[in-house]
């Protein structure tokens, strides 16, 4: 593992906007899918993921569900349902209520909340199936109070014998009464533009792989969609006194996610950036998924030597990380000044996959620097928000004029003379 200085590391990564050729290709998925329905969904069922369907097979069936539940072990079934209870208490709490603000001149101002009727949630299957990422997906919709949850996924992502059913087994815990087997770009399309078979959203959630967020660019417009979701990410801040060997646990925890992931340490500890960088290597080589996470590791990572943590804390706002772990001697001492980060974890016990997996906290989160503007899927992802204005007759013939000014200065005599006219007849 590279170390090196904070200010050789570039901090801002080039986001992944795919290649010209891969454009095209998810241009043209949308389009095709958009434009004749099924028979492209079908078509690039077969051709992309080798699985021929017809559109009667593309819902998967209650039976399937409950057969899966055949295939999953009992102690999966109790995590699975475990962590449902604790992301659902911690969303719960992030609900917000209509409001309406009543004046002493009869004005009433407001904001109502309603949930989106229909939401896509795409739940990938390529190099891993991700059973947690349905429940962080479909729990925030349902809190929010969303009626119709969708949700898509490729064929095989249990291989030749079809979805995963560690998938199915989560979808049905989390409540999904609709589930189809499609995935990649045309999952995306359908969602957006509908079919004879899958009727059209409102948003789409839920990470994937290029031609995914691609494809989710695309049809953004059409539907709302929660982010363009980059590679995973990993940043620990730590002094002297962490312990490397779960320093290095935890980069690998990331880096085995994709070969673009990235890991990178910070800290002002020579001695732990030689420790840490010793026992990657020997992590690393006891790791199932080593050649994933040893290509992120070369490519992406590093441990960024700073003079004083607070030097590591600018470059970790720099950085702004999908994840962030604080593993120092007083972890809170250091929370106020980090500004840009999309989960932060506090102390040695706090390992990143205690997020991911089971906490509560959502584990769909803002990559590539945007931590910096944007936020983890939440419960608001699922709302909508109507502004609420009752003016008074009062409140009209007091400001009125202000309004005519403010009108007539941007040029839109229109606008004033909507006022004026009722002022005139309420003078009369």
């Amino acid at each position: 593992m590279r170390i090196m200085r904070a200010e050789q590391f570039g901090l801002k990564r080039e986001v992944e906007y795919g290649t010209p050729e891969q454009n095209e290709a998810a241009m043209r998925i949308v389009g095709d899918v958009k434009a004749e329905g099924d028979a492209a969904l079908l078509r690039y069922t077969e051709q992309l993921d080798r699985v021929k369907l017809d559109a009667s097979q593309l819902r998967v069936t209650r039976e399937e569900i409950e057969a899966a539940y055949d295939q999953v072990d009992a102690a999966f079934l109790t995590a699975i349902r475990e962590a449902a209870v604790n992301i659902r208490k911690f969303h719960e709490k992030q609900l917000r209520n209509s409001w309406m603000d009543l004046q002493p001149d009869g004005t009433m101002l407001g904001q109502i909340m309603r949930p989106l009727k229909r939401v896509g949630v795409y739940v990938p299957g390529g190099k891993a199936a991700y059973p947690s990422s349905v429940l962080m997906n479909v729990i925030p919709a349902q809190v929010a109070g969303v009626p119709e949850i969708v949700m898509v996924t490729p064929p095989a992502t249990g291989g030749k014998e079809g979805i995963d059913p560690y998938i199915l087994v989560a979808a049905a815990e989390a409540g999904v009464k609709e589930l189809y087997r499609v995935g990649g770009a045309q999952a995306i399309a359908a969602l957006a533009y509908g079919t004879d078979t899958i009727a059209p959203v409102d948003k789409i959630c839920g990470p994937g792989n290029i031609y995914v967020a691609l494809a989710k660019r695309a049809v953004f417009g059409a539907v709302d969609i929660d982010s363009i979701a980059g590679p995973s990410e990993i940043v620990v801040l730590a002094d002297e006194t962490a312990d490397a060997s779960y320093i290095a646990a935890d980069l690998l925890s990331q880096a085995e996610h994709d070969e673009m992931a990235s890991a990178v340490l910070v800290t002002p500890s020579a001695e732990l950036a030689e420790a840490v960088a010793a026992e990657v290597k020997r992590q690393l080589a006891e790791l199932p998924r080593q050649e994933i996470a040893r290509s992120s590791i070369d490519n992406y990572g590093a441990v960024l030597m700073v003079d004083t943590l607070a030097d590591g804390i600018d470059v970790v706002n720099q950085l702004a990380p999908e994840h962030l772990e604080i593993l120092t001697a007083d972890p809170m001492k250091l929370l106020g000044f980090i500004e840009n980060a999309g989960a932060i974890f506090l102390g040695p016990y706090s390992s990143e996959p205690v997020g991911d997996y089971f906490a509560g906290p959502n584990h769909i989160i803002p990559t590539n620097g945007t931590a910096r503007f944007s936020s983890p899927v939440n419960v608001d992802d699922f709302l909508k928000k109507s502004s609420l204005i009752y003016y008074s007759k009062e409140a009209l013939m007091k400001n009125g004029e202000s309004i005519m000014t403010l009108a007539r200065h941007e040029g839109l005599e229109g606008h004033a003379r909507a006022i004026q006219i009722r002022l005139e007849k309420e003078r009369e």
